[in-house]
């Protein structure tokens, strides 16, 4: 199946390994090559350094909407290194551009958009996840991939969700049926990871799906999801 443009967020763990990010970027070149997607663009994360600045929020109890767009900065950012390392990659911070290109592999930095476009809370429950989603409200597309190190969402049997709504993620989140993923800071800690509170609220709002993309090395879940004649059976999680 034929798409016109698809927005991706990169998420930080994908970013930060070097074989993870290779991968992600080759499979979704070769996706733009074979033209099964027409116009990439790509969201980055904030990763390690939006995680810094969260910590320090935590510390030093600066203002929540200093934090906010620390946080975005930090995607910028993200988004620079990233092109460093894929010079090739075309990157813009024009959303009016954006929004009328029509083949193209893009790399958008948010935060000049975002400033001018203050419509999400100053959070850490709206984080890029949220902004990626919003974002392609704003380009009038009805869906957002979320590019990760893990292959969905999980049930307390570690078994991945494929489809799953909004009032069942509520539901089972509240009820301790979804995984517990372990982390390296106690403190950092959530149940349900891998995406921002935010987003089924905005899932909501908007009427926008949302599916979790396993992006890691050793791994074509990207390539096989977008070639299959059947996506269901791939391995996602598709919120709706």
């Amino acid at each position: 199946m034929k798409h016109k443009t698809v927005i991706f967020k990169i998420g930080g763990k994908i970013l930060e390994d070097f074989d993870n990010l290779n991968s992600t970027i080759s499979q979704l070149r070769q996706l733009y090559k074979k033209k099964l997607i027409s116009n990439i663009i790509l969201i980055p994360g904030g990763g390690s350094f939006a995680n810094f600045i969260r910590n320090a929020h935590s510390e030093l109890k600066f203002t929540e909407e200093l934090a906010h767009w620390m946080g975005i900065i930090s995607m910028n950012y993200n988004g620079l290194e990233l092109n460093k390392k894929f010079p090739n990659l075309e990157v813009t911070e024009d959303f009016n551009r954006l929004k009328n290109l029509k083949k193209s592999f893009c790399l958008f930095l948010p935060f000049q958009f975002l400033k001018d476009n203050d419509k999400l809370p100053h959070s850490w429950d709206a984080t890029s996840d949220s902004i990626t989603l919003f974002l392609a409200k704003e380009l009038g597309l009805n869906e957002c991939f979320l590019i990760k190190d893990v292959d969905g969402i999980l049930n307390n049997k570690n078994q991945v969700i494929k489809e799953i709504s909004t009032l069942e993620f509520k539901e089972m989140k509240e009820l301790g049926k979804l995984a517990e993923l372990k982390s390296d800071r106690e403190e950092l800690k959530e149940r349900s990871k891998p995406i921002d509170p935010y987003l089924t609220i905005l899932i909501d709002r908007y009427q926008i799906s949302c599916i979790i993309l396993n992006g890691s090395k050793n791994k074509t879940r990207i390539l096989k999801y977008f070639q299959a004649v059947k996506p269901e059976e791939e391995i996602y999680t598709r919120i709706k």
